[in-house]
């Protein structure tokens, strides 16, 4: 039976031309199978930690606007070299940005969230036996500027597209066979899961696990769009992730994870009444960042330390919004690691 499928392939599996061309040659072989495809990409290889190091070395602090301009470059290669190589096999491959497409996001430039998704084109291609090859990680906001979803952002978008297309299945393939029971770098003998629960996945992206990114398995999760984790460098099964009814056998432990890029904050001695964590929190939030493990402290003179934790990559800047809100609060901001 004919599906309709949305396979997303990460910067590994579209390093140089090599790797591009047994892509393409995954994507011809599923449409030989009588499927319809959407193909996702990432920006090729290491391309996107280039770029960010170029704008650094012109400014530390880039203007996000320019930022995200920047960055997306990176994926409009992917996508229209991947066009021509199914071109070649005479496949109707045809490039498009997420702009294009109207992939609407917010104005949180470098974090920004996808609001909607107009596939009125997508569809119209698919019906006329075109595979769209959409760029991943990126958006436009309300006027009309480039916006990027942060680093693994692909898979929310070809989650996302999945959802928009009422898809059967998000296929999203990396450099590992799937999703394991823990990281297999560290323990040898880590064991790939069959099946593993939105809910279960969602904790173990949370706590560090890097195959999908956390706001992907959120997305698929509150529309119940089946992800399957494949490695495009060799055929396997991969690991499916769905709702867990679907799911008939339940280990009690489904995997172990770390986390190693965080750096942690304190706030110490700031009054401890109803409302404190909101005026920390709310204007971190407001910059687009994410907090992850929050404790609070009670003191004994009614005051308490509050610490909390966000990705290394925005350490600088919640530290500069914690200081301005510890001066409010008569707090002394500490740092961490």
């Amino acid at each position: 039976m004919s599906k309709l499928i949305v396979k997303k392939f990460g910067g590994t599996s579209v390093a140089n031309p090599e790797r591009i061309e047994a892509v393409a040659d995954i994507v011809e072989q599923t449409i030989n199978e009588g499927n319809r495809v959407t193909v996702v990409l990432s920006a090729m290889g290491n391309n996107t930690d280039e770029l960010i190091s170029l704008a650094k070395e012109i400014n530390p602090e880039p203007d996000l606007r320019e930022y995200d301009a920047l960055l997306s470059t990176g994926e409009q290669v992917s996508v229209a070299l991947f066009a021509m190589a199914l071109l070649k096999r005479g496949i109707q491959g045809k490039s498009y940005t997420a702009y294009q497409l109207g992939i609407k996001t917010n104005s949180s430039h470098s974090r920004a969230r996808i609001l909607d998704v107009d596939v009125n084109k997508i569809t119209k291609e698919l019906g006329e036996g075109i595979v769209p090859v959409i760029t991943g990680f990126q958006g436009m906001n309300e006027v009309g500027d480039i916006t990027t979803l942060g680093r693994g952002g692909s898979d929310t978008t070809g989650v996302a597209l999945a959802v928009a297309l009422n898809a059967d299945e998000c296929q999203i393939y990396t450099d590992v066979d799937g999703v394991f029971t823990t990281d297999p770098r560290v323990y040898d003998k880590a064991r790939l899961l069959k099946d593993v629960s939105f809910e279960e996945m969602l904790e173990l992206s949370s706590m560090g696990a890097k195959v999908l990114q956390l706001r992907a398995v959120e997305y698929a999760s509150k529309f119940n769009m089946p992800i399957r984790v494949l490695s495009s460098f060799n055929q396997s099964e991969g690991t499916l992730v769905q709702e867990e009814k679907n799911i008939m056998e339940r280990p009690i432990v489904s995997g172990i994870s770390s986390i190693d890029t965080e750096a942690k904050l304190t706030i110490r001695g700031v009054p401890d009444i109803p409302g404190v964590a909101a005026k920390i929190l709310g204007p971190i939030s407001d910059a687009g960042i994410d907090v992850d493990v929050i404790v609070q402290n009670i003191g004994a003179d009614n005051t308490t330390d509050f610490t909390f934790t966000v990705d290394k990559s925005n350490f600088t800047k919640a530290e500069a919004i914690l200081k301005e809100t510890s001066s409010s609060l008569g707090g002394g901001a500490g740092r961490g690691r």
